[in-house]
């Protein structure tokens, strides 16, 4: 068993990234600027728009959040979308989701300008996608692609099973995962709440992506001996022998699946880092228009 190690490799990303916005810097360019839109002030959402704003600090890049209150109107977080569409100097734009209730988070994503939706949810980037042709990919499936690619993982002939079928994750992750390029070539079956027989469909698995957002859910019995197990989960679980009375765990249990697999992400440490590394790396690609020519 190895261990698909985020932190290894989200440093060495973003050592990459650095280097390249130096040069930037260095040549007089444009510097990459990130900008992302908060709404409300939920524990997880501040904490992930916090560590995004962060690691763009460490590698260069500007980056400027925007927050709004709960109480803030569709139409008012639509004219703040339009702006910064209309910012030259502004290359990426994320929301982050959730939003609350009155918000449809389908007409927001629809506002942003393709070619800042470094996120890659609006429906030009997931046709492009579908398509194979070039377009932002939505952070997480690209950060797994990289994570693949960098430990030479082999993906063609083999059987991807991917539980979860969230627009996010699943649903881009099953389609990348067929194209033929690398990594790609599987042959892939997506899974869901409405799938009989999961655990033995599971246990087919060469590749085994679990992003279904309930921690610990696949266990030992659900995996076959030598599989790749990549988990996108990651979950408070209430713990009161933490100081922050939580602990975090991914959709798979950990301990019990480990000992079978050739290769597992561990969560934390795993798929979360290198989400944010796609992030910054998309937020470049718009800067330098490879995209979408500017």
């Amino acid at each position: 068993m190895q261990l698909l190690d985020g932190k290894f490799l989200s440093a060495q990303i973003k050592q990459e990234i650095a280097i390249e916005v130096a040069q930037i810097r260095e040549q007089g360019g444009k510097i990459p600027h990130l900008v992302a839109i908060l709404v409300g002030n939920k524990g997880a959402s501040e904490t992930y728009v916090a560590s995004k704003m962060k690691n763009c600090e460490e590698v260069g890049m500007k980056s400027t959040l925007i927050r709004f209150d709960p109480s803030v109107t569709e139409d008012e977080l639509l004219d703040k979308v339009r702006e910064v569409n209309e910012n030259a100097d502004m290359d990426g734009l994320i929301v982050q989701l959730p939003l609350p209730d009155h918000i449809n988070p389908d007409r927001i994503m629809e506002t942003i300008d393709p070619a800042k939706d470094v996120d890659g949810f609006h429906p030009i980037n997931i046709g492009r996608m579908a398509k194979g042709l070039p377009a932002y990919i939505s952070a997480t499936p690209q950060g797994v692609l990289e994570m693949i690619k960098r430990y030479d993982i082999k993906t063609a002939g083999k059987h991807c099973v991917v539980v979860g079928r969230s627009q996010i994750v699943g649903l881009p992750m099953s389609i990348l995962m067929q194209r033929n390029t690398y990594p790609g070539n599987c042959t892939v079956t997506i899974t869901h709440s409405r799938t009989q027989n999961l655990a033995e469909i599971c246990r087919s698995a060469d590749i085994l992506v679990a992003a279904l957002g309930k921690p610990e859910f696949v266990t030992a019995d659900m995996v076959k001996e030598g599989a790749v197990v990549i988990d996108v989960g990651l979950e408070r679980v209430p713990d009161a022998s933490k100081k922050s009375g939580f602990s975090l765990k991914g959709d798979v249990k950990f301990d019990e699946v480990a000992p079978k697999t050739s290769f597992i992400t561990p969560v934390p440490g795993g798929v979360g880092l290198m989400t944010i590394c796609s992030l910054m790396q998309n937020t470049l690609k718009a800067a330098r228009g490879e995209i979408y020519k500017k």
